[in-house]
Formats: C-alpha cells, sequence, structure tokens
C-alpha cells in the first residue's frame, strides 16, 4: 500500500480538500452537534455518518462512497485506547484496505488529509504518529504533499516566500519533511519564486506546484495536470512507468461550459446561518450542479430568516425591506435544513409567498416541515400549528418528534444515514425527475416528523404526501399539484449530487426557475444536458451512462491505480471501450434493439485490478470480433432481403 498525505501551513482554507480519509483535531467523536456558525455545516455518509464538510468535497469530485471510519477524530481514538499514535496507525491501515469506488479488492493508493495548520496544539497526536508511520511503511511508499499560502503585498506586488519557508521549517521540526510543495497564490508562481522556495524548503523546483486562483474549481485538476503533479507524487512513491497520463477531458469541458454561462438563474436561499455560505456548502454545490445541467449561471441572494419577519419590520425597517426585495426578485425559493426557532417565522413566510406567487420552491428537512405548518395555518385555518420542536404544548402539532428521538440528548439521537422512500403517486413532477423509479434512497438527518395523524385532512386540503417511508406513516416528500414547483423532501438529496449527475429535485428547482421545466419532465428531457454536453468519446455519448451511481463506460483504455479514503487520483482506467465500440457498432447493424439495451444497462464498466500489476490484456479480443462482424453483416443483408421479399 502506497500513501500520500496533505497537510496546510500558514493559514486553514487553502483548498486540502479540493485536492485529495480526513484526521480531524477535535475531541468530538463527530461533527453532529458542532455550531454551523463556526465549523460550517454537517455532512452526512451513507451509513449515517457526521462528517467535516471537507468528506463532502471528496465525495463529489471523485463520486465515491465513503464511510464514517474515513474520518478520525481525536475524540474516537481516546475514547478507544489510551496509545493514541498506535492507535491512529492501526485505524489508517485497517480503513485503507476498503474500497470506496465500488470496485472489489483493496486500493493501491491511500491519500490522507491532515486537519489544521501545522502547529496547532491538537494535531500534535496525529503529527507524531504520522512520524512513526512514515519511518515503519519506508521510503516510497510515503509521499507527503504540504499545501502552503504564498501572499502578495498589493504596494510592491512581490510574492512572499516567507509564511511558506516557517511553515515548511516547522514541518520538518516535528518529523517530517514535504516531497510536493503546494503553492496557494493569487496569481502564478515566478520561476524565482519557485527557485527561492526550492532553496529554503529543500523541495525540488520540479516537485513545487503552483495553485493559483481560477474562476472555478474546475479548473484545478487541469492546473495540477499542466505542471505534472502526477508525476512528482509518482516518482516518490516509485510508480514511474506504471501509470498513464491522467484524463482531464472531462474536467476541462467542465469548466469550458461553467466558464460560458451568462443567463443568471436567481435563488433565494432563505436560512439561519447565511452569514457563513460553508453552513450550506452542500447546498450550493447541489444548486451549482443543476444549474450547469440547465446552462444557466447560479446567483444566490442571501436572505436571513428572521429579517423577513415583523420584529425586523420594527426594529429596523431598511433591512427588513431589503430582505424582502431579495425574496420577491428572486426566480426560486430554497429553504434549507436547520434546527431551533430563531428565525421560523421568515421562513414560514418565504414558503408562502412563494405558495401563493407560483415562484419555484423547494423545502429541505426543515424546510419541508415549515411548508406543511404554513400550509395548515393559511389554507386549512388552523393557526396554532406548529412544531413541537418550537412549542410543545401546540394543540395543532403538525410536526413531531420521532417516536425513536430523544428528548434529553441531542447527539447521536437522530435518524441518520442513507433511506428508502417510496413513491405513491405516479406521474408526479417529483417521481418523473427521478425517472419514474419505484424508489430512491436518499441520506437523512432529522429527528421531527410530520404527524400521521393530520396527514389525511392536509391531503383533503390539496397537499399531496407521494413519497413515503417503507412503513408508509413516515412522509418523505410532499408536492402542491397546482404549483408550477412547490416540493419538500424530508431528506437531504444534496449530499448524493454530483457535477455531472445532479440532484433531482434540485435539477427541478432550477429548471423551474429559468423556463426549463415542462422540458425536462418530458421522457426525452430527462437526459442530463450537461452529461451528453461533456462526453467526448469516440461518439459514445449514448453510451455513457450512470447506473447506482457507477460510470458504466470509461473514455480511454489505460491501467486504473486506484485510491481509498478520501481520493481517487483519476490517473489510470483499464477500460473496455474499445471492444465496447465494436460490439455496440455490430448490434446496431443488426438492429438488436432489445440486445442493444441490455447491452447498455449489463456491459461491466471495467475489468477489476485490485493491484496495479496484474493488468489485464483486452487486445487478444479484438482479432475475434474482426472476424465476426463481416459474417453478422452477411446474416443481417439476408434477414432484411427475406423481410422485404415476404
Amino acid at each position: 500500500m502506497k500513501y500520500v498525505l496533505v497537510t496546510g501551513g500558514v493559514v486553514s482554507g487553502l483548498g486540502r480538500g479540493s485536492q485529495q480519509a480526513a484526521l480531524d483535531p477535535y475531541l468530538n467523536t463527530d461533527a453532529g452537534t458542532m455550531s454551523p456558525f463556526e465549523h460550517g455545516e454537517v455532512f452526512v455518509l451513507d451509513d449515517g455518518g457526521e462528517v467535516d464538510l471537507d468528506l463532502g468535497n471528496y465525495e463529489r469530485f471523485l463520486d465515491i462512497k465513503l464511510t464514517r471510519d474515513n474520518n478520525i477524530t481525536t475524540g474516537k481514538i481516546y475514547q478507544v485506547v489510551p496509545h493514541i499514535t498506535d492507535a491512529i496507525q492501526e485505524w489508517i491501515e485497517r480503513v485503507a484496505m476498503v474500497p470506496v469506488d465500488g470496485m472489489e479488492g483493496p486500493a493501491d493508493v491511500c491519500v490522507i488529509e491532515l486537519g489544521g495548520t501545522i502547529g496547532d496544539i491538537e494535531s500534535m497526536p496525529f503529527i507524531e504518529a504520522l512520524v512513526q508511520f512514515s519511518c515503519r511503511v519506508g521510503p516510497g511508499n510515503f509521499c507527503i504533499v504540504h499545501v502552503s499560502l504564498v501572499p502578495v503585498l498589493n504596494v510592491v506586488g512581490e510574492q512572499k516566500t516567507k509564511p511558506t519557508q516557517h511553515s515548511v521549517r516547522e514541518l520538518r521540526g516535528l518529523g517530517l519533511t514535504p516531497d510536493v510543495l503546494v503553492c496557494r497564490s493569487t496569481s502564478p508562481l515566478g520561476e524565482n519564486v519557485k527557485q527561492k522556495l526550492s532553496q529554503f524548503c529543500h523541495v525540488q523546483t520540479t516537485n513545487i506546484v503552483s495553485l493559483y486562483d481560477v474562476p472555478n474549481t474546475w479548473h484545478i485538476p487541469c492546473l495540477l495536470k499542466d505542471q505534472k503533479a502526477h508525476d512528482a507524487i509518482l516518482r516518490v512513491l516509485n510508480l514511474q512507468g506504471i501509470a498513464r497520463e491522467p484524463m482531464v477531458d472531462e474536467w476541462t469541458s467542465m469548466a469550458k461550459i461553467c466558464d460560458g454561462l451568462r443567463d443568471p438563474v436567481r435563488i433565494a436561499m432563505v436560512g439561519k446561518y447565511t452569514g457563513l455560505s460553508d453552513s450550506y456548502l452542500s447546498v450550493l454545490k447541489a444548486l451549482l450542479h443543476a444549474s450547469f445541467a440547465c446552462h444557466r449561471k447560479l446567483v444566490v441572494d442571501w436572505v436571513p430568516s428572521v429579517d423577513l419577519e415583523d420584529n425586523t419590520k420594527k426594529a429596523s425597517p431598511d433591512v427588513y425591506e431589503a430582505a424582502w426585495n431579495l425574496l420577491k426578485g428572486a426566480n426560486g425559493v430554497l429553504v434549507p435544513g436547520g434546527f431551533g426557532d430563531r428565525g421560523i417565522q421568515g421562513k414560514i413566510l418565504a414558503a408562502k409567498y412563494a405558495r401563493e406567487n407560483d415562484v419555484p420552491f423547494l423545502g429541505i428537512c426543515l424546510g419541508m416541515q415549515i411548508a406543511v405548518i404554513e400550509f395548515a395555518r393559511d389554507v386549512m385555518n388552523l393557526q396554532d400549528a406548529n412544531s413541537t420542536e418550537f412549542d410543545c404544548d401546540t394543540k395543532n402539532p403538525l410536526v413531531i418528534l420521532m417516536p425513536e428521538g430523544s428528548k434529553t440528548h441531542m447527539g447521536g439521537t437522530m435518524r441518520l444515514g442513507l433511506r428508502r422512500t417510496y413513491f405513491h403517486v405516479k406521474g408526479c413532477k417529483s417521481a418523473k425527475l427521478y425517472g419514474n423509479v419505484k424508489y430512491v434512497d436518499e441520506r437523512h438527518r432529522h429527528r421531527y416528523e410530520v404527524n400521521p395523524d393530520f396527514v389525511p385532512k392536509l391531503e383533503r386540503s390539496g397537499l399531496a404526501f407521494v413519497g413515503k417511508d417503507e412503513s408508509g406513516r413516515r412522509m418523505e416528500i410532499l408536492e402542491l399539484p397546482s404549483h408550477p414547483y412547490y416540493v419538500g423532501v424530508q431528506f437531504h438529496p444534496e449530499f448524493k449530487s454530483r457535477p455531472t449527475k445532479p440532484s433531482a429535485v434540485f435539477l427541478g428547482l432550477i429548471a423551474a426557475s429559468c423556463g426549463q421545466l415542462d422540458a425536462l419532465l418530458k421522457p426525452q428531457g430527462r437526459e442530463n444536458p450537461f452529461a451528453a454536453k461533456v462526453a467526448t468519446s469516440i461518439s459514445l455519448a449514448v453510451t455513457k451512462v450512470y447506473q447506482n451511481g457507477h460510470m458504466t463506460c470509461m473514455t480511454n483504455a489505460s491501467y486504473y491505480l486506484r485510491t481509498t479514503m478520501a481520493c481517487k487520483l483519476d490517473i489510470l482506467v483499464l477500460s473496455t471501450t474499445t471492444v465496447r465500440a465494436f460490439c455496440f457498432i455490430v448490434l446496431q447493424e443488426l438492429q438488436w434493439k432489445s440486445l442493444l439495451w441490455d447491452f447498455n444497462k449489463e456491459w461491466p464498466a471495467h475489468f477489476v485490478c485490485s493491484k496495479w500489476s496484474r493488468a489485464c490484456n483486452v487486445v487478444p479480443l479484438l482479432p475475434f470480433l474482426l472476424l465476426c462482424l463481416p459474417p453478422l453483416i452477411v446474416v443481417k443483408s439476408f434477414w432484411s432481403f427475406g423481410r422485404s421479399g415476404s
């Protein structure tokens, strides 16, 4: 097993999570009860793990599925065993053997991110463990990538290397010497700056990567490839000559599409934690993915829900008016999840505005619950309708604590992770957006639910609960049939959204907001236009489809160096594209429609190689297939002649 360690220095927020299990040096066992104001959003995994938002970046960029074991916190280690450094090493080795890309067998490279900044006292146990671990696995099996900042003084316009020098010196003093240096800056590093960094940081200039500001994150893989960052890592890990060039055509296409977006779509984000965008990071990413698919430039108007309330109107009329102007100027309204009663009335007012004015609306988790409360108050005239989370004495508890919830303990008592939702109404918008499937699996994070005792009354008044859990008593998806797009979901669809596979309900919101929903809901409109745009492999866009979260056709034949934990380097893939393309043409020639459909659905994505030394060779199959083509065409010709003669 090879290991790549990514560390950070000088300041936080340099983008380590956009390059590479994470080691988080906080004493909590997970991120479930940490404040979104300070720590950003809590990302939920399939197995219910509540983790740092960086793991969301890994899943989105690499289209992989992580588990709670991929996030190591100080709290987990201290609870398990007092010999902390040994425990950390054992944990890394154990989790490194677990595949995260849907393939069988262990990966070849494990990528580790060390959270925090070098010098933080809470990181010391992890650093000591990694020092011991690097010595244990030996040279050629451990690569250290250090991400640092090279600031520019506006007055003189000179790139300053001293902060990076100090950061590397401190890292070396702790026992870790960086092999690759990634420098964040506003502009590309000059050659003289690289020479200076090489001299004082003891890193070869070929191993110094300039990661400067770009218009969007899709440019980052292209930047890394252009500067041969992959070669630097392969040299350290003694993997040269095995790996081929990274395939970044899709990333290049995505970057170009994103750069070329001009027509805006405005979404009002009505929430509680609008002061820190990281609090809703996955929601933002899901909106971006959907806007790419609709070829629109996303503009998010942050609307603090408290600013929509009457109390703000009395205290700060200007703030109140500005908030309502943002809401009324938006093409769509989104109310994300949250906890607590602060700003609830503002969210209810936003849902009411969207419902009464036919503005596309999406409510997530708490957003769905407030949509139910608003509907009960305004349409059913239940003025005291509320959630027991906000008013435990309400006579009309539209939202209640789930039976398995806890009233005394907040941590670890929620309904978490991947759960199944069954569609109960055929032909509803949500079912069409999901492709008319019988059920969907989405991630949850909640302890309150819609009161099933009120569901019949709500449905008689016009609200439709189109999705429910397996028992049929837990409401998962609601729609307002008379509205262009008014959808609420109890789950968090943002956690499974991917750049080329946007979340269905987010795609519906953006499409409705820019007038594309009717076309999207038609059978021929359900294909992701973005995926068709970026598919560039020898005119096989039609075969580039996804099933169960995994791509069923790769774009080039090469060996795939698999990585685990948090990163898939996308360096190499042994695929069957050449054979697949040939067979696809043969089946089309014979007009075997049903077989062609099964071929698209069932053909394996790629030959699985758990180790790079066991690469498969598909070339011997090609002569056999070439010999088969002429007889098949002759058979087809006689068959066509027979049909025309009859």
